[in-house]
């Protein structure tokens, strides 16, 4: 065994060090210009993410979890609507239908870890208006399966894409096969800024009028109040930062892709874990890493042996599928996600994570299966 070393998890010092030159220039231009609220930089990201992702609109908002909640408004949900979503994402995917007058239903997941669309019609009342598929751990479901539930039963779908920037499937980029979706540019994220973000994208013009007044005091493109709307606007100088790292993004997807190759070849044999599907390991996916979540015998020991080792690693939400929140209230038949949140665990995997880095933390992991 060589050396101990420190891994961290994430390095978020690492991120700002990577890029200080860049990101203080910034900086400096934002505020010397006085630019703070939805100004020049935020516009010209929302340009830039809409052209990105080939949508006529995208809008800069506060976070994530906003971004959801209106994008869930702008669609036309209604008190009491069912939204069918898996159970294993944050509680934020919940908690946006939650607060936008919906009833979250929970259903299980496949051996991708993704939302199964075979779980969908069954979880199906009439209720139901709405499938909010998450495209999770920056891969995006199979939208083909999870779109012909939705025109089977005429239900309209909100991407929670917070993780899957620039994943595609079937060429299709995560974001883009609903009628909104909502990007998270959380600082941990592959496109990451200085604090919260987000963002939310469509490609419907009356969708992206509601969106337009929801996210600023239901102020519509006059200025006229014609709604109840948040006050979650994208901060200027975060859209300046995210734009900055958006001009070199595929080179960012393209190392973390190389990371997750790396990772396969030093544990794909490894009988007591179950990785992510490899990078090219189905054509219609292309996935960009945002973690690199894998399944684990003796999970918990394997953590603390990767600790003593200097090699940080993190059980997703906390541990907990959203269903196992009891004070929550929501209830779902999922043994697949029950069994996969014993046994999941999440390595290393960004742009400070060295090929020496993923040779160190694999042997660790080899060793303590006696491997």
């Amino acid at each position: 065994m060589t050396a101990t070393r420190e891994i961290p998890f994430f390095n978020y010092r690492g991120t700002f060090a990577a890029i200080e030159q860049e990101l203080t220039s910034t900086f400096h231009d934002v505020l010397s210009r006085g630019a703070f609220i939805m100004q020049k930089d935020l516009r010209d990201f929302e340009t830039a993410c809409a052209e990105y992702l080939g949508v006529k609109h995208a809008f800069g908002v506060g976070n994530a979890t906003d971004g959801l909640h209106i994008a869930l408004r702008a669609a036309g949900i209604q008190p009491g609507d069912e939204v069918i979503l898996p159970a294993h994402t944050m509680i934020a995917t919940p908690a946006a239908v939650h607060f936008a007058g919906g009833v979250p239903v929970a259903v299980d997941i496949g051996p991708d870890h993704m939302m199964d669309a075979a779980t969908i019609e069954p979880a199906i009342t009439k209720r139901t208006k709405f499938i909010m598929p998450v495209q999770v751990n920056g891969r995006t479901c199979d939208m083909d399966a999870i779109g012909a539930v939705a025109k089977k039963h005429n239900l309209t779908i909100v991407e929670d894409a917070a993780q899957a920037l620039g994943s595609r499937f079937k060429g299709k980029l995560a974001g883009t096969f609903g009628a909104a979706s909502a990007f998270s540019f959380y600082p941990a994220k592959v496109l990451g800024c200085l604090g919260d973000g987000g963002l939310v994208a469509t490609d419907s013009d009356a969708v992206a009028d509601k969106l337009h007044g929801l996210r600023d005091h239901g102020r519509d493109r006059d200025g006229e109040i014609t709604a109840w709307g948040m006050n979650t606007r994208l901060d200027n100088l975060q859209a300046a930062f995210l734009h900055l790292q958006l001009k070199t993004y595929q080179n960012v997807i393209d190392y973390r892709r190389d990371i997750a190759k790396a990772y396969h070849e030093e544990l794909g044999t490894l009988a007591e874990v179950t990785l992510p599907p490899a990078p090219d390991a189905d054509p219609r996916h292309f996935d960009v890493y945002q973690n690199f979540e894998m399944e684990a015998d003796k999970r918990d020991a394997l953590q603390l042996h990767l600790k003593a080792n200097g090699i940080g690693s993190l059980v997703q939400w906390s541990g907990r599928a959203i269903h196992q929140h009891p004070k929550l209230g929501l209830k779902a038949h999922a043994p697949v996600t029950d069994k996969f949140f014993t046994r999941c665990v999440m390595i290393p995997m960004n742009v400070l994570v060295t090929r020496s880095d993923v040779a160190y933390i694999s042997q660790v992991i080899r060793g303590f299966y006696g491997k």
